[in-house]
């Protein structure tokens, strides 16, 4: 090796080192299935929160070595393998896989491609002519027929499930309809945050679940809060239209006077003056009848 060579590894790993001292995050992400065009509009997406660069793990792994300011920043070389990007950002990290799951894209499958999702083809018009392709179509499971000098697809079919492999037969069927059943982008393999090393599976992130999660703590919280009594201000309306109520329900069976009950007092009072007349008249007719009634056998 030449010594301009040894110079110039030299001074990257140097590079390498500013950037680890001046980022809080750097993340290892796998570089498989990413084609430069992707890298490149990736990068220009993340320009302004995070600087995407490709090293090779042995200019990686010294610089990781010399970084002695950085706390826990060692552990980062276990997982410097395979192909990688670097990723130095100040963001937090799961909001960076977010960011990198957002960017991801559909690409052509090629043989021994894993599918992302199920694929189905649908029914229709491939606008394909007549020829070996219909051998091709079926060789796949494909129903076809020829219909105004095309080659048309009978019925909806699978072709292949979700996390199954795709061989060259498949992807060169795929590609001529146009399908793309694998998604590409980067896949976060670990992050360096702040003297913590967070792997793969650590960081991945159900945000529907997130968000359930969070709507039924917030619902179990308001419930809460509403029988303790507890005051917030999420709840206060409610709470004092709880004790109004209470209140006015209170005042009423002690029969207590306020401005807010003393209509519904005299209504009930007018009720119960009605029935005790009633009950007061019905006895004293009882009481003319029975003497009434000796009088008149006489």
């Amino acid at each position: 090796m030449s010594r301009q060579v040894v110079v110039e590894k030299a001074r990257e790993v140097e590079e390498i080192v500013g950037l680890l001292n001046k980022h809080k995050t750097i993340g290892v992400a796998g570089l498989q299935k990413v084609r430069s065009v992707q890298l490149q509009e990736l990068k220009k997406r993340l320009q302004d929160v995070a600087f995407l660069r490709v090293i090779k793990n042995t200019l990686m792994k010294r610089a990781v070595a010399k970084c002695k300011s950085k706390r826990g920043i060692g552990d980062l070389e276990g997982q410097i393998t395979g192909s990688n990007i670097l990723l130095f950002t100040d963001l937090n990290p799961f909001k960076l896989v977010i960011l990198l799951q957002k960017s991801r894209v559909l690409i052509t499958a090629k043989s021994g491609d894993i599918a992302s999702f199920d694929v189905v083809v649908p029914s229709g018009n491939t606008g394909l002519p007549p020829g070996p392709i219909i051998s091709q179509l079926s060789g796949v499971g494909l129903p076809t027929r020829i219909e105004s000098g095309s080659v048309w697809i009978n019925r909806d079919t699978l072709v292949v499930k979700q996390g199954e492999g795709i061989d060259a037969r498949l992807a060169a069927v795929l590609s001529k309809l146009g399908i793309k059943p694998v998604e590409a982008g980067l896949v976060m393999k670990a992050v360096y945050d702040d003297g913590m090393i967070i792997t793969e599976e650590q960081l991945r992130i159900d945000l529907d679940e997130v968000q359930r999660n969070i709507q039924e703590a917030s619902s179990d919280a308001f419930v809460l809060s509403l029988n303790v009594a507890y005051p917030v201000p999420e709840n206060i309306e409610l709470l004092l239209q709880t004790a109004f109520r209470q209140a006015c329900s209170l005042s009423l069976n002690a029969a207590f006077p306020t401005s807010e009950t003393i209509n519904d007092l005299l209504r009930k009072a007018h009720l119960e003056a009605l029935g005790l007349k009633a009950k007061v008249g019905g006895s004293e007719e009882k009481k003319t009848a029975a003497s009434e009634e000796p009088a008149q056998k006489g």
